[in-house]
């Protein structure tokens, strides 16, 4: 967002406390009417909280060990076992139901989609223990339902989601609302917008915020109208002062902007963040298609009323259909600092970014920006956009990015949709969530990509740190690493190959692909070797992230990062892909990753975030206490040696809004002591009177 104003800084004290603590095993038991007496009144107020309806989000400390061991190598086969004939034979039938591509937008449901998965699959006897285990701890998702522009003002982020109030599917689009301290924490407000006029009667859909030299907001967004043409409109806060933007506007002469002449009327969305011009104007783009070939429209304007389009396009590639969600935006090539969206001159780069809906991936370039003729071209025709790069190589899209003025960074926010079946998104009453936020940077070493790393706040949910000093994996080996339970963890690590062996192994021709070259069961001299996650005892079930090598003609080394679901559940109704790509290794430069767990979902980023992979995952044996961490190596000939950190993670606050809260950057005494001193006062209890 072209934020005009700094942000403020957030207060570390108002954050939750960790987890974590020893208690003396020398306590003195006492008599159980003092007992009682103490805490009584402590039981009574959580009770009276609970009644009249203090919902917070549930939370799974786990066992965090502090062990700093690990376990020696033992070898164990990476196959699984299949669902058993018992549980397809208690199993119904699934029936996929299609939603969104008759309205004219992006099918966002999570019908299932892989080959071999969909109308007639088997559904998987799904339990509530199994289903509540899904839901994450540390990243955003709604209290219920289906969800899918991030904004600063006033010291508070604000997320403005689409959102079915009425379901865990898509439809019934409006407009949810959160606020943040830190982008960790967050605060469920009011709807911020409903589908109440003739022009957006069939959906509030994606928006943008732009925030002007004096400090008020304008709000573009897509409506879908009562004949379900696509039209943009503009809406703004009623109250500028109202530091949390609680309610909003549309302005009464919308719709603003309406298809023009040789676009269809279900093919004009999503309009993006202004950008400020040399000639006094703010400019904005809106993503579209001409028969098959991708577009990104171009208009201007002084007052975000009346508009004016621009010859041509901004850009434009034959055949990646429907562009969406456009994000346009510009990164320093000599600075490690995000950029205002209005920045341009001789040290920057300009990112193009699109959703594309006919294979529901986000993609981007970096290229060239012309002002004048308002033009943008790719370095790299090649890699253009919806050809080349992906900002994440699993379950990533409609994303979208602000510029964080105060912390002078560019914060990129992805949706995160389901894999499973839509049958178990409506049994246990939510869908899809948002990743965590991530900077982006250009990568100033190879020059030809972008970093993503996620935000330095989701560091304080950081708890108990187990280091691992270079250990051993021996090829064909597994390792346990002794980290207690493995459902909300941070891992931060390197790998080294046996330098003997690299210069050893004879060259190849081999073309490796992590979707069709087999998955973490495909061996090689180099490969592969990282992270089992989410994995049991018996690794019936497990999640492998790691690395593939293969030196080339001329002893070129080129390295691939990959996720395999193929045996991430032993459920038959949840998709299992194998993701990845190829991630650039300079020389001299280690082999590096850093994973976020948090219950269904995975983050993976490797080489500072070069690639990036989000992975969903359905476990139902490997969850709760029995999940568990491996390292692991498949290489036919060359050993590894590993370096990491894992830390347990903390849950963050989700809940509903309250003025207290906001007074208290999200948490007052009474929170804390609700959620701190009352658990402790009924254990103590509970521990005396037994």
């Amino acid at each position: 967002m072209a934020d005009r104003r700094p942000l403020l800084p957030s207060d570390p004290d108002a954050l939750p406390t960790a987890y974590g603590g020893s208690s003396s095993p020398e306590i003195r038991r006492i008599h159980v009417k003092e007992v009682l007496a103490m805490f009584a009144g402590v039981v009574m107020v959580s009770l009276l909280v609970v009644i009249i309806g203090n919902t917070g989000h549930d939370q799974e400390a786990g066992n965090a060990s502090h062990h700093r061991n690990y376990i020696p190598d033992k070898p164990m086969p990476l196959t699984s076992s299949s669902p058993t004939k018992e549980t397809e034979t208690k199993a119904d039938k699934l029936q996929a139901v299609s939603r969104g591509m008759a309205a004219g937008v992006s099918e966002k449901s999570s019908r299932l989609y892989s080959s071999g998965v969909g109308a007639g699959t088997p559904v998987y006897p799904w339990n509530n223990s199994m289903l509540s285990w899904q839901r994450t701890a540390f990243h955003f998702q709604p209290e219920k339902n289906w969800m899918n522009g991030p904004l600063f003002y006033k010291g508070w982020y604000h997320f403005f989601y689409q959102y079915n109030p009425k379901g865990a599917v898509w439809g019934n689009i409006v407009w949810g609302h959160a606020v943040s301290r830190d982008l960790i924490h967050w605060l469920h407000l009011p709807l911020a917008m409903v589908a109440d006029q003739w022009y957006d009667i069939n959906g509030v859909w994606t928006g943008s915020a732009t925030i002007l030299p004096n400090d008020q907001i304008v709000m573009l967004y897509t409506g879908s109208t009562n004949q379900s043409v696509q039209v943009q409109c503009l809406a703004y806060p009623a109250d500028h002062n109202d530091p949390l933007l609680t309610k909003w506007i549309k302005y009464s002469g919308n719709p603003v902007i309406f298809p023009p002449p040789g676009i269809g009327i279900k093919d004009f969305r999503d309009p993006t963040t202004a950008w400020y011009t040399k000639e006094g104007k703010w400019r904005i783009t809106i993503g579209s298609k001409v028969n098959k070939t991708g577009i990104s429209l171009v208009y201007d304007t002084k007052d975000f009323i009346k508009y004016e389009q621009l010859d041509g396009v901004l850009h434009a590639v034959p055949g990646t259909g429907m562009w969406e969600c456009i994000d346009f935006y510009p990164v320093s090539k000599t600075s490690d600092k995000g950029l205002d969206t209005s920045a341009n001159g001789a040290d920057v780069k300009h990112v193009m970014k699109t959703s594309l809906d006919d294979d529901r991936n986000d993609y981007y370039a970096l290229g060239s920006y012309n002002e004048k003729i308002g033009k943008w071209v790719p370095d790299n025709p090649n890699i253009d956009v919806g050809i080349g790069i992906r900002y994440d190589y699993g379950k990533f899209y409609a994303s979208k990015t602000f510029y964080d003025q105060n912390k002078q960074r560019r914060v990129l926010w992805g949706w995160i949709g389901e894999s499973d079946s839509e049958n178990a998104d409506v049994q246990k009453g939510w869908a899809s969530l948002q990743g965590i936020p991530r900077t982006v940077l250009f990568d100033q070493k190879t020059g030809s990509n972008l970093l993503q790393w996620p935000v330095e706040e989701i560091e304080k949910l950081r708890l108990n740190m187990n280091n691992f000093d270079r250990v051993q994996v021996k090829a064909g080996s597994v390792v346990p690493l002794d980290v207690g339970t493995a459902t909300q963890l941070d891992i931060v690590a390197e790998f080294e190959l046996d330098q003997t062996v690299l210069e050893s192994t004879a060259e190849s021709n081999e073309e490796f692909s992590c979707q069709t070259s087999g998955g973490a069961a495909k061996r090689g001299a180099l490969g592969p070797f990282g992270f089992l996650v989410l994995a049991d005892d018996g690794l019936t079930e497990r999640t492998p992230v790691y690395f593939y090598a293969v030196k080339g003609s001329g002893g070129t080394v080129n390295t691939y990062f990959c996720a395999d679901q193929t045996r991430s559940s032993v459920a038959n109704d949840v998709v299992k892909k194998i993701s990845g790509s190829y991630v650039p290794v300079l020389k001299g430069e280690k082999l590096s990753v850093r994973i976020l767990v948090d219950h269904s979902i995975i983050e993976s980023f490797a080489q500072g975030g070069r690639t990036t992979i989000t992975t969903r995952v359905y476990p139902t044996q490997a969850i709760y206490g029995a999940a568990r961490l491996f390292l692991f190596n498949n290489a036919t000939e060359t050993s590894v040696t590993a370096s990491l950190q894992v830390w347990q993670m903390n849950s963050a606050f989700i809940r509903p809004f309250s003025p207290d809260a906001a007074s208290h950057a999200s948490f007052t005494p009474v929170t804390i002591f609700i959620n701190f001193i009352v658990p402790f006062g009924l254990f103590l209890t509970l521990y005396f009177v037994r």
